[in-house]
């Protein structure tokens, strides 16, 4: 796919690029004495300091303007080979992108042996290991940190991974298929059927299952709306699905934050979360000690 979002610019860069070398070649040529035209071999440019100090205009020399050539001739071999005219690949097909793949694929050829005594141990024991574990550590900073911080205690919209709450199960097995696979968490928006004032009494529910702080009055209210349109994905008793990603409301974990406006816009507009697959650049062995580090840092 191309990075231009019209023809226009490709063809404004290939002739912005082809124009300063054909600039180039033609101020060349136009101020050389060897090529016939009538140029002092030494003039001077009227400057003069401290009575003696004269500034010449001397000519340019023929082996600097040779090289010139040299590189004007070096620069359509480029633009040939290379991308460089808008959106021609060049005759190579050279990307920066193909170039990042070979180098990852060379760093993991180089790098497998370090994997190998790891292939045979579980992850619990990949956990307790040191070497795993630093490897693991420096894997997540590259790869996760960014979203789950360096502490792996997340943020607003992003788990906790030390604190044992799992939104899709916190077994090995099911971290690792986090990690491999990705995760793609939709709470479906109810404002086309539930009126602001239902979705607040239902939040005031919601708050009691973790003896938050609620309106008794409006909690009744709340329980008729959470069994029509809640109980499906969290259950009857609010303690959630991992098989559909639907969080546990009875632990005091709350991913965006638990006061009533939250979980009222929650309830309303709904979220949609994903957590990025790892396997397209991440190899199985990297995975595993991901897992291990992830997985120890809740069953320490």
């Amino acid at each position: 796919m191309s990075d231009f979002i019209s023809s226009f610019w490709s063809y404004y860069i290939a002739v912005i690029a082809l124009g300063g070398i054909v600039w180039c070649v033609y101020l060349l040529f136009s101020q050389r004495a060897w090529l016939k035209r009538d140029v002092k071999a030494v003039e001077s440019t009227g400057h003069v300091w401290d009575g003696d100090l004269t500034e010449l205009n001397n000519p340019v020399p023929r082996w600097w303007t040779v090289m010139y050539l040299l590189l004007c001739v070096f620069a359509l071999g480029y633009l040939v080979l290379y991308p460089g005219l808008g959106s021609n690949p060049g005759t190579l097909g050279f990307t920066a992108g193909k170039q990042v793949l070979q180098e990852q694929a060379a760093l993991n050829e180089r790098i497998q042996p370090v994997y190998e005594r790891f292939r045979e141990m579980s992850i619990p024991d990949i956990a307790q290991d040191a070497q795993a574990r630093d490897i693991g550590q420096r894997l997540f900073l590259n790869n996760c940190a960014q979203c789950h911080g360096s502490d792996a205690k997340g943020s607003r919209g992003f788990p906790n991974l030390t604190d044992n709450d799992w939104l899709w199960g916190g077994s090995p097995e099911q971290i690792q298929a986090t990690i491999t696979q990705g995760r793609h968490g939709v709470m479906p928006p109810w404002g086309a059927m539930i009126k602001p004032e239902e979705a607040s009494a239902i939040a005031q529910y919601v708050r009691s299952f973790s003896g938050l702080a609620h309106d008794p009055l409006r909690v009744n209210a709340g329980k008729r709306g959470f069994d029509t349109y809640c109980v499906a994905c969290h259950g009857a008793e609010g303690k959630g699905n991992p098989l559909v990603g639907a969080p546990n409301l009875t632990d005091g974990v709350w991913l965006y934050g638990s006061s009533e406006a939250t979980i009222v816009e929650t309830i309303l507009n709904g979220r949609d979360n994903q957590m990025p697959a790892q396997e397209t650049h991440l190899t199985p062995e990297q995975i595993r000690l991901l897992t291990g580090w992830v997985w120890g840092q809740s069953n320490r």
